[in-house]
């Protein structure tokens, strides 16, 4: 039995063989293509994903009490507990210890600000505290000045943490911050990127 070629006996089945030959290579054309974009896709999904799992910050402020209340004097250096969470992003700030848990080593960018009021100019006036990691002091913003009956102090670092260390402040011995409802005195920091 010999084969005919469509094309040279049928000029109109010519054309539609040649078309669904086409269509057939449009479509692997365009699942070529669609496959690449969904590979593009997933990548960008993954980055995404990873960049909001870094994400970690955190501000909090030490009463939200009507009235000014004071935290200190003490006998002893005393960990701040602050206790109003404006931001707690990743849930690294612990509320009740007072401590920031980093969780990614990284680039930080950490802020304190204290105040503090005498009640009455010539008073005794030590608006002061320490930021620490593990401990050890990274910044200690201070002001004694018995001119006047209130004053106050900001530091802000970069710094770079590792993952698992520990950030708080320390009010030091003789030292006293006052607060209201207004959030005079502030703890922030937030991760800027990391670097492992």
């Amino acid at each position: 039995m010999a084969t005919t070629n469509v094309c040279q006996a049928d000029a109109a089945s010519c054309g539609c063989c040649l078309m669904h030959q086409q269509i057939d290579r449009m479509k692997r054309s365009f699942n070529q293509s669609l496959a690449e974009l969904q590979n593009e896709l997933n990548k960008a999904m993954d980055t995404l994903n990873q960049f909001r799992s870094t994400r970690s910050a955190f501000s909090v402020s030490l009463f939200t009490d009507n009235t000014q209340t004071c935290y200190g004097p003490f006998r002893d250096d005393t960990l701040v507990v602050y206790k109003h969470i404006f931001l707690n992003m990743g849930d690294n700030y612990d509320v009740s210890s007072g401590v920031f848990t980093v969780p990614r080593t990284g680039v930080y960018s950490l802020a304190l600000t204290v105040y503090s009021d005498a009640g009455a100019p010539g008073n005794t006036l030590a608006a002061c505290a320490s930021l620490q990691v593990n401990g050890h002091l990274l910044a200690g913003p201070r002001e004694f000045y018995m001119q006047d009956q209130e004053d106050s102090a900001t530091t802000s670092i970069v710094v770079k943490l590792r993952q698992g260390e520990m950030v708080s402040v320390n009010l030091p011995i003789g030292c006293f911050l006052c607060d209201n409802k207004n959030h005079y005195n502030t703890f922030s920091g937030f991760l800027l990127y990391t670097t492992e």
